[in-house]
Order: structure tokens, then sequence, then C-alpha cells
């Protein structure tokens, strides 16, 4: 596949670049460079094209870019104030206890 030919890549994947590159340029980053981004974050998560002839055909990656939700989210709960985290918790708990009392699973 030529360098910048997206003829490889999926729809889906064509989405994701632009979901991307949009965070990237309501940040500051130029279009271009907003662009080169992007398609090496679904680079580094899917390994290039997923159709046939792409380098990422039929090869799982485990998704590396999509990890750092958790970490982020980790550092935002920090920043609140412990009751704030305290009160969130006895809502989650509460909440999970009346789920289990009409027969609903959170993990289902």
């Amino acid at each position: 596949m030529p360098r910048g030919d997206k003829s490889r890549y999926t729809d889906k994947q064509d989405r994701k670049a632009d979901h991307i590159a949009e965070g990237y340029k309501d940040r500051g980053v130029s279009a271009r460079e907003a662009e080169s981004r992007a398609w090496a974050t679904v680079n580094k998560d899917d390994g290039g094209g997923k159709h046939p002839g792409g380098s990422g055909r039929g090869q799982d990656t485990g998704h590396p870019a999509a990890h750092k939700g958790g970490a982020k989210g980790g550092q935002a709960s920090a920043r609140r104030p412990a009751a704030e985290r305290s009160a969130s918790a006895k809502k989650a708990a509460a909440t999970r206890k009346q789920n289990a009392q009409h027969g609903r699973h959170a993990d289902q």
C-alpha cells in the first residue's frame, strides 16, 4: 500500500481517524498535524488497514491507544473531594443492591 493511500482502511477506521483529528483540532493542533496524528493512532490501534491487502488484516493488536482512558479517569477521580467520591460510591452501592433485589445483574 503506497504512503497516504487510505483505500485499505475500513469505514470504521476512517470515522475513528476523523474523530481523533477533530479532537486534536479542538486543542489547537494544525489540520495537517491533526490528520497525521489521527492516522498514526489508528495504525497503533489496529496495525493498519483491515481490508484485503492491508497490513492490519486479521491481526489482533489489543488496542493500545484505547488503554489510556482508565489512567486519565483515575486522575480525574483523585482530584475530586473525598466526600464527593464517597457519596458517589454509596450511590453506586445502593444501585447494585437495588438491581440485585430485582434480579438484574450489571455484568450480563
